[in-house]
């Protein structure tokens, strides 16, 4: 996850009034996407859950 700017051939969510973006064609490889804030007793940071599978070590959710 970053910070960007809209580009041609990026999908645009809003929720809650924070606005995401993702380029269409990755989105239509890994949706249905869920990004949710979480805190833990090592931290807090965004988890974002998809359909792609990306490997033994980070499974189906990344945590940053």
């Amino acid at each position: 996850m970053a910070l960007d700017e809209s580009r041609d051939g990026d999908e645009i969510f809003k929720d809650d009034g924070i606005t995401f973006l993702i380029n269409k064609e990755l989105y239509e490889l890994v949706k249905p996407i869920k990004v949710d804030f979480i805190v833990t007793p090592r931290g807090s940071g965004f988890k974002v859950s998809s359909s792609l599978d990306a490997g033994s070590s980070c499974g189906k959710t990344c945590c940053g």
